[in-house]
């Protein structure tokens, strides 16, 4: 949980959701899209270099506490287990988010950590793509197969490494008894690492 931000553009659109819905919901809802709003003003702030990550840290303590506490509000509402009204919706939700509630700030403690995961669906898009376009797998091998190759092909060309070498050298590597490359990120030998 330490190592986890969960994406915020998914939890505003459950926000959103919850506000949307009638009665004790609404205003939960609404009480968390404005402190969404208020987090994002800030962290806009950080990456325009107007507000420093010292001064950000300060600052989204006070809106990490509202926004637990109206979790924890619709958290403390009675429901039935088979419920499903609007209100036990989103006690459900805000259940939930609480007990990953630390996974919603990771990005305020970690430089270089985004609070969305737009890069991540961004990357994954060739491969849903091809996935709709060429009706998949036929088999779990082959499933599995190319769940692995766009793997590969997706975290080398974010490396900016060459494909047909690096698959080449691995196809050698494993016909030599030699080992294998890797896909982590290689540093440059002239840069230390912190």
């Amino acid at each position: 949980m330490e190592q986890r931000q969960l994406c915020w553009a998914h939890l505003k659109r459950e926000f959103i959701k919850i506000s949307e819905r009638s009665g004790v919901s609404s205003n939960i809802g609404n009480a968390l899209v404005k402190q969404q709003e208020k987090l994002f003003e800030l962290w806009h702030r950080v990456r325009d270099g107007t507000l420093s990550r010292c001064e950000f840290q300060l600052l989204v303590t006070e809106i990490r506490d509202l926004i637990k506490s109206s979790l924890q509000e619709a958290a403390n509402y009675e429901i039935g287990a088979q419920e499903k009204t609007p209100l036990a919706k989103t006690v459900r939700t805000c259940r939930q988010l609480l007990k990953v509630e630390q996974a919603l700030w990771l990005f305020v403690e970690v430089e270089g950590v985004e609070p969305t995961n737009n890069a991540a669906e961004r990357a994954i898009r060739p491969a849903v793509i091809w996935r709709r376009t060429s009706f998949g797998s036929q088999t779990k091998a082959g499933s599995n197969f190319v769940a692995r190759m766009l793997t590969v092909v997706t975290t080398l060309k974010s490396q900016r490494r060459n494909v047909l070498e690096f698959m080449t050298q691995a196809v050698s590597s494993k016909r030599h008894n030699q080992p294998t490359p890797t896909l982590l990120p290689q540093i440059p030998a002239d840069r230390s690492c912190c």
